[in-house]
């Protein structure tokens, strides 16, 4: 990794969570790392009344609890702190932003440094538009800003409630950037072993050949949490798991796992393939809605032996909420690589464990040479590729066990990251706003697989206007979901890898 260029960093919602936990603890993570340059400004644009050393005192909390190298020094920070500021401002105001735009100017100037400037929207969805309104009201990104300097935007999921919403959001964003300039973040691109995915594919001969319908045989991508709602009741209730996870995260994951191989490794070429593989993926009837989607919503239960409140028990829930909290589905693509692969995708909240995964299973044998032996049933070959808690990659093959008789037991060959390299990888806000600030979109969706992966989760959703819902609660905190998404695989004479 080379330094970043000197820029202009600016926070919208900077006094709020994802800010403090993810974004500041990152942005410190590179700094000490030494990739920023000796000059760069962050700047934090929020309603909350801080000043630029109440603001900072904030930021030392948060990175003191969330930064991957901790304990902070406080030397360290103090350092870091120097190119710090803030903004007290409200996001429907125009004179915040002729501020903004004032403070960008000033600092560049001050710092004799090029206007590069990042904006990076970690605030409520509700209140994009007004961000990029404001933006575009005051010229903050026209005319000889541009010229000679790069301006971008950072825009975190949901990228929409809708297709519908999602197309409008997209005009806006469009109305002031360019494509190239917009950063569409979603976190799990930045995490190494969902990137590794690409290198396990395409850098291994021995896989990319029986990667494909003849061989494998199903594949089923996981990401299962124990915790609840927690503190985002309020933006969660109005998402569920189908567009918190399944229309950003899944459908990323799937176009990984799945995608052609790109002509180069560029940032263009690797979105082409997803639209194309995005594309393929089988349209949902209603009937398909009815027969192929399962959702579910968590009751009490018991999480580590405690007892846990059911989803309309948490604060900020309404008592008759029919929001998802657990969503599976099965999916087909439609080319020649996965003709009759089916794709088991599912996602939910205060299930039995945490983790996410991705598990492909081989056919099996078509003859066994051991049956006359006594030996059956032999567990099929399979790929799992760990995304989160313990990421690596295990390979389970059969092997013969010590001793005079013939028996052979399932092994796994394991490759995880911290054992093999010896070190922790970098979080994963930190590799996505590096890319951010050296210009590179590989990790980022682009609008068009946006839309795509819309179009599937709104067909989901308008089956699910027209069925009758679910009575909710439908599985126990501390279970593996609603029965019903077991009987998906069942159908098929399979199981979830729990």
């Amino acid at each position: 990794m080379a330094n970043l260029k000197p820029s202009i960093i600016v926070i919208f919602g900077a006094s709020g969570d994802l800010a403090h936990v993810k974004i500041f603890p990152a942005l410190y993570g590179l700094w000490e790392e030494g990739f920023f340059p000796e000059t760069f400004i962050i700047a934090g644009f929020a309603r909350t009344k801080f000043d630029d050393e109440s603001f900072k005192k904030t930021i030392f909390e948060s990175i003191n609890s969330y930064c991957r190298k901790r304990p902070v020094s406080e030397d360290n920070f103090i350092n870091f702190s120097k190119h710090i500021y803030y903004l007290p401002s409200q996001y429907a105001e125009q004179e915040s932003f002729k501020k903004l735009s004032e403070f960008t100017t000033a600092k560049a100037s001050e710092y004799n440094m090029p206007k590069n400037v990042v904006y990076y929207l970690s605030t409520p969805p509700s209140v994009y538009d007004n961000v990029i309104d404001g933006i575009k009201n005051v010229g903050l990104v026209s005319g000889t800003f541009k010229s000679g300097c790069f301006s971008r935007v950072v825009i975190e999921k949901p990228f929409g409630y809708d297709y519908k919403s999602a197309e409008e959001l997209n005009k806006n964003l469009l109305s002031v950037f360019n494509e190239d300039e917009i950063y569409r973040i979603d976190h799990y691109l930045g995490k190494e072993t969902v990137q590794n995915i690409l290198a396990f594919r395409f850098a291994n001969a021995i896989f990319e050949p029986i990667w494909n319908n003849k061989y494998i045989e199903h594949v089923q991508i996981s990401a299962l949490e124990s915790i609840g709602v927690g503190l985002r009741a309020g933006y969660f209730d109005k998402s569920g798991t189908i567009r918190d996870m399944m229309q950003n995260h899944m459908m990323q994951l799937l176009s990984l796992v799945a995608i052609e191989p790109p002509a180069l490794f560029d940032a263009d070429d690797i979105r082409d393939e997803k639209v194309k593989l995005l594309k393929s993926v089988r349209h949902l009837s209603l009937n398909d809605v009815k027969n192929c989607v399962v959702r579910g919503q968590y009751d009490r239960g018991m999480i580590n032996n405690k007892p846990v409140i059911g989803y309309r028990e948490e604060e900020g829930i309404a008592l008759n909420s029919f929001t998802d909290t657990f969503m599976a589905m099965k999916l087909f693509i439609d080319n020649y690589r996965w003709a009759g692969v089916p794709f088991y995708i599912r996602a939910g909240k205060r299930l039995k464990t945490f983790k996410t995964e991705i598990c492909v299973y081989f056919k099996k044998l078509p003859y066994s040479l051991f049956a006359k032996t006594g030996i059956e049933n032999m567990r099929q070959n399979s790929v799992i590729i760990t995304i989160q808690p313990n990421e690596g990659i295990s390979i389970n093959i059969g092997a013969k066990m010590p001793g005079f008789k013939l028996d052979i037991e399932p092994v796994n060959m394991v490759f995880n990251y911290r054992s093999s390299f010896k070190l922790s990888p970098p979080e994963a806000y930190e590799r996505l706003i590096y890319d951010i600030i050296s210009g590179d979109q590989t990790l980022f969706a682009r609008y068009d697989d946006m839309l795509i992966a819309w179009e599937l989760i709104t067909s989901i959703l308008n089956g699910w206007s027209k069925m009758e819902s679910p009575a909710f609660p439908n599985y126990e905190a501390g279970s593996w979901g609603p029965k019903e998404a077991d009987n998906l695989l069942k159908a098929d004479g399979l199981s979830w890898n729990n």
